[in-house]
């Protein structure tokens, strides 16, 4: 769920948006940025239901822009000039008018995308922060933007592989409605006469029936505000905690789940200590992408890292690390590219979840396929026993 953090750093009174299980998660990642917390709100709520979205400022658009733009010979002002000259949307506008303006006051560009922190998150600030020690602003955009095209990949694959299903239980679920509400009631006014003689399970189903066409707008009413309190209850920090717990307690699921934020903390330091930031640094800025538990596992490991232990092997003692992530790690600080190993790490692991993804959903939806075919034959046949029981008594 998101969060806004009203906080104090170098630059002042700042506002963040952060994603946290709960408040107290939220307050925890604005202080591991260095940050004094002076309050927490939730950000989402029924708000979250709206229709209506906020406008989201563009960043790997504009990072992608930015980069051409530089690449082609134009000074960093002259660059933010032309995408604020050829921009229509008022909100990301006046994002890029502020940018023109803190940098014509004499703030560097890492300082005054600082100030917006709603439109660029830490770790983008850091990421440039880097780059303008070592002049490297162009080489800086283009790992962030390669880093959030794989983000991007792997969520829409995620995306990709739940909508099947969804569709499948919806159109399913309607059909079992249709059967019971408009179906079966006309079955049952034509076995009226003999209904004490149906087998119990068509009775059952008879009254089923009857039921939901009796009180089908409480019924639909009804639906809609299950449908409503599902959203209500998942939109709730400690819901989805709880729910998050529970995922991580599956036996196969749990640990796919580990794996996969394992993946995302990997490839956000790989970037982090490509674009020349330090090693504690990079681990305190993507403890956010961990949860709770693996947060405070990787707090440990940063303890041992400052206490002069080898990365692999805090990690690893840590339970951070994966038995192939052990090995590659040892690679890099032997090799001394230990960002460059952390984002091949990260692939191999995106490769391992992309088969994990699409062997759960060859299983799935078979299965799922299969489940509702018998909820709406089993209906069918109810309807159409009695038929059949009396066809063999006449025989």
């Amino acid at each position: 769920m998101l969060f806004e953090v009203t906080a104090l750093g170098e630059g002042g009174r700042e506002r963040l948006r952060l994603d946290a299980a709960d408040a107290a998660d939220a307050a925890e990642q604005a202080r591991l940025q260095g940050l004094t917390v002076l309050g927490v709100r939730a950000g989402g709520g029924l708000r979250g239901l709206s229709l209506k979205r906020s406008a989201r400022f563009p960043l790997t658009l504009f990072s992608r822009e930015l980069l051409a733009l530089l690449g082609s010979g134009l000074s960093l002002v002259e660059s933010l000039q032309t995408l604020a000259e050829k921009e229509s949307r008022p909100e990301t506008l006046r994002v890029l008018e502020e940018l023109l303006k803190h940098l014509y006051e004499g703030e560097s560009f890492s300082a005054a995308i600082g100030r917006n922190p709603a439109a660029f998150p830490p770790l983008y600030v850091a990421t440039v922060r880097a780059a303008e020690r070592t002049s490297d602003l162009p080489q800086a955009l283009g790992r962030f933007v390669a880093y959030q095209e794989q983000v991007e990949l792997v969520r829409k694959k995620a995306i990709a592989a739940a909508v099947y299903p969804v569709m499948l239980i919806l159109v399913g679920g309607l059909v079992s409605l249709f059967l019971l509400g408009y179906v079966t009631p006309r079955f049952a006014s034509i076995y009226a006469d003999n209904m004490d003689r149906l087998p119990w399970a068509s009775r059952l189903l008879m009254q089923w029936g009857g039921l939901i066409q009796k009180h089908s707008l409480g019924a639909g009413l009804f639906g809609l505000a299950a449908l409503a309190g599902a959203a209500a209850f998942v939109t709730r920090p400690a819901s989805r905690a709880a729910l998050g717990r529970m995922a991580w307690r599956l036996p196969l699921l749990g640990e796919r789940l580990r794996i996969f934020q394992l993946t995302r903390f990997y490839r956000t330091v790989g970037m982090l200590l490509a674009g020349g930031i330090t090693v504690t640094t990079s681990l305190e800025m993507a403890s956010g992408l961990l949860n709770p538990e693996l947060r405070q596992r990787l707090a440990a490991a940063g303890r041992d890292i400052r206490e002069g232990k080898s990365i692999s092997a805090a990690l690893e003692r840590a339970g951070l690390a994966t038995p192939v992530a052990s090995r590659m790690l040892r690679v890099g600080e032997k090799s001394g590219r230990m960002g460059e190993m952390m984002e091949s790490i990260a692939s191999f692991h995106d490769e391992e979840t992309n088969r994990f993804v699409e062997w759960f959903t060859r299983l799935f939806e078979p299965l799922l396929m299969t489940a509702i075919g018998l909820i709406i034959g089993l209906i069918v046949v109810l309807l159409y026993l009695p038929i059949f029981e009396l066809a063999s008594s006449l025989e």
